[in-house]
């Protein structure tokens, strides 16, 4: 017998509920033939998942008129029955494709549910003083009487949900944040002789490579937060075990752009809040870890300029010019169609209340860029000023020689103006090319002796003078190719010069270092990669006495 069916069993098509609430004396004895109606060629497991995956979350509106229904026919078994429920009482819902889906199989809680919204309208004529058939006054009350504990069931379901969504409510930390998180897991090595000129060489013996093979890790994660709808705070913890890879080669020219290094610590290095101030202009803001690259655009292709997905060297991510942190804000201002101007300020200790320190008094970065997006591409001028007290300069942010990033030394204040130029074009629908360079006037805000190093050695003291003046130059060409063995995957070449001193009133580099790059990244699905990268940087430190430096990797990424 059907009450033996297990109640949330789909037991019936949902015809069968417009049966048993309009045919006069039927009991759940008499339900047999309906089950065997015509067109209900569908098994119930099928019909009952088919229901859950496309009903679940999909809401049903009232049903005024049968004709309403697209997918029910004049000539269908259970029309007349239909029609009786919608006229005489309302309670026939339909989906908002204008479909009743009448061949699905019902379960008997949704059957209950359907009867109590039946008996609702049925009180609420009788309510009304309504005219209700006798007959079909007895047939709601023996089906009520069968499907009472259906009802009382439901009821419980009902009260427990709503009690566990308010306690959600109370309870969530916010209703529209998200959480992204990112994994890298990373084996690597470098190959070639200690860079650092011949003093350094003569001072540590054979000049040999004493890096071994390490396994590294760093992880992060984003909790992304929305309070309009249109604007964006970002939280980040971050944590990783990269050591530095200076010490033993002798060169900042072989990092990789995911080296960060807590000692296993976990950190909160990223605060950022983005929202909108009219139409087309854009405020973002933030107290610590913002950088250039959350101000603006890098007009690097967003395949190359990802620290998980693309290229994996520091150098040959993107324009070293973009790599200023502190805290400050920016705001972008959409001049027409394609045509932006963003403007930007940080400081590198803003959150420092000491002396030389502070958001105006220590070290600080200013930048303007005029940039221009089209189908396929982009093009932009940047200009960027970078101030940095005595001790803490760090101009080209470890992607050049030790001489390009001091190059005045360590005990000498400087600053540096850049002009640099950036750009992409996607050629076809799998080829891409991209390049960057750029130009720096740096210049020494006091005069005194100052120690010049080449490696992690003091290899000199040399006195400068205020107002001395060193020009740096750099640049980057690269070709990725997309898909190539399959979708998502991604095989990349560049080829670049990184930041040489070329003129300088203390002391020029002798050499240009040249940077040669190959990767490919293996998309295994939706969040997991595989990326092995090789390259080579011939005279390290812009010397050519120094020994090519060579570096592999294998990158596992993961994001979520």
């Amino acid at each position: 017998m059907l009450s033996k069916v297990k109640s949330n069993s789909p037991i019936f098509p949902r015809y069968s509920l417009v049966i048993l609430a309009t045919c006069s004396g039927c009991i759940f004895g008499e339900v047999a033939p309906v089950l065997a109606a015509p067109n209900n060629n569908l098994s119930v497991k099928q019909s009952h998942q088919e229901r859950t995956l496309q009903e679940s979350d999909t809401p049903m509106s009232q049903v005024t008129s049968v004709s309403q229904l697209r997918d029910v026919e004049p000539t269908d078994w259970a029309n007349r029955a239909l029609q009786n429920l919608v006229e005489r009482y309302g309670c026939i819902v339909g989906y908002p494709d204008r479909t009743y889906r009448g061949n699905q199989a019902l379960s008997r809680y949704e059957f209950a549910a359907g009867l109590n919204a039946c008996l609702n309208q049925i009180e609420g004529l009788i309510a009304s003083s309504e005219a209700v058939a006798q007959e079909d006054i007895e047939t709601i009350q023996r089906l009520t009487q069968d499907f009472g504990a259906e009802l009382a069931a439901l009821g419980g379901r009902v009260d427990n949900v709503e009690s566990r969504a308010a306690f959600l409510e109370d309870h969530q930390f916010s209703t529209t944040t998200n959480l992204r998180g990112q994994m890298i897991w990373s084996i690597d090595d470098t190959f070639g002789d200690l860079a650092g000129g011949e003093a350094l060489r003569d001072r540590v013996g054979d000049g040999g490579n004493d890096t071994q093979t390490r396994f590294a890790y760093r992880i992060r994660l984003n909790l992304e937060s929305s309070f309009t709808g249109q604007d964006l705070f970002r939280t980040r913890l971050q944590v990783g075990n990269f050591g530095a890879l200076a010490p033993l080669t002798g060169t900042n020219m072989v990092r990789l752009n995911y080296d960060d290094n807590s000692k296993n610590q976990v950190q909160i290095p990223h605060l950022w809040y983005l929202t909108p101030i009219t139409t087309n202009l854009t405020l973002r803001v933030g107290p610590v870890g913002v950088g250039y690259t959350d101000l603006v655009g890098t007009l690097t292709p967003p395949t190359i300029a990802d620290d998980s997905l693309g290229i994996p060297s520091k150098f040959g991510e993107y324009n070293p010019v973009y790599r200023r942190g502190g805290g400050g804000a920016g705001i972008n201002w959409q001049i027409i169609d394609n045509v932006e101007l963003s403007l930007g300020y940080l400081a590198g200790d803003a959150n420092n209340a000491q002396e030389g320190s502070g958001l105006f008094n220590g070290t600080y970065h200013a930048l303007a860029q005029l940039a221009w997006r089209g189908e396929g591409g982009a093009i932009g001028f940047a200009y960027s000023r970078s101030y940095f007290p005595a001790g803490r300069t760090n101009l080209m942010s470890d992607t050049g020689s030790f001489l390009a990033i001091q190059p005045f030394g360590e005990n000498i204040a400087t600053s540096g103006d850049f002009y640099t130029l950036q750009g992409f074009y996607q050629i076809t629908p799998n080829f891409q090319i991209h390049a960057w360079g750029g130009y720096v006037n740096a210049r020494a805000h006091g005069s005194g002796f100052s120690n010049f190093f080449d490696g992690t050695q003091d290899v000199s003291t040399q006195f400068v003078n205020d107002d001395d003046r060193a020009d740096i130059w750099y640049g980057a060409v690269g070709f990725t190719f997309l898909d190539v063995g399959g979708e998502g995957n991604l095989a990349g070449i560049l080829l670049g010069i990184p930041p040489v001193v070329t003129n300088s009133d203390v002391r020029d580099e002798p050499d240009n270092a040249y940077h040669i790059e190959t990767f490919y990244r293996f998309q295994l699905n939706d969040y997991i990669s595989i990326t092995p990268g090789f390259w080579a940087v011939i005279n390290p430190e812009n010397d050519s006495s120094n020994a090519t430096q060579w570096v592999g990797h294998l990158r596992t990424s993961f994001n979520f």
